[in-house]
C-alpha cells in the first residue's frame, strides 16, 4: 500500500502549518447551535490540534459583533485565517464539507 494510506488523519494535515482563526456564531443553547459547537470542537481537535483558535459568539448576547459580520443564517462558522475567509452554515455535521470549507482537503 502507498505510504499515505498508513497515515492517520492528523498526519495528513501536518504539512498545513498555518494557525486557523475561527468564529462560530450560535443562537443560545438551541439544538442546532449545540450540535454545531460539539461538531466543530471535535473537528478542530482531530484535524487542527494545537493550531487553531475558536471564538464562540452567541448572537443573543453579542449583537454588535453579529451585525458587524452581516450574518445571514445561523449557526455560522467563519474562517478568518488563513485567507481566504470562508463561511460555513449549518451544524457542522458533514465533516468532509467542513474540511473542504477550511481548505484542509481540496475541492473536486
Amino acid at each position: 500500500m502507498p505510504k499515505a494510506e498508513h497515515l492517520n488523519k492528523q498526519q495528513k494535515f501536518e504539512g498545513k502549518s498555518d494557525e486557523f482563526v475561527l468564529r462560530l456564531f450560535i443562537t443560545g443553547a438551541t439544538p442546532n447551535s449545540s450540535r454545531a459547537l460539539t461538531n466543530i470542537k471535535e473537528i478542530c481537535e482531530q484535524y487542527l490540534h494545537g493550531r487553531y483558535s475558536l471564538e464562540i459568539v452567541d448572537v443573543y448576547q453579542q449583537e454588535s459583533i453579529a451585525e458587524e459580520e452581516q450574518l445571514v443564517a445561523l449557526p455560522l462558522l467563519i474562517k478568518k485565517k488563513p485567507l481566504p475567509e470562508r463561511r460555513l452554515i449549518g451544524d457542522m455535521s458533514d465533516t468532509q464539507k467542513v474540511l473542504k470549507g477550511l481548505g484542509l482537503i481540496p475541492s473536486p
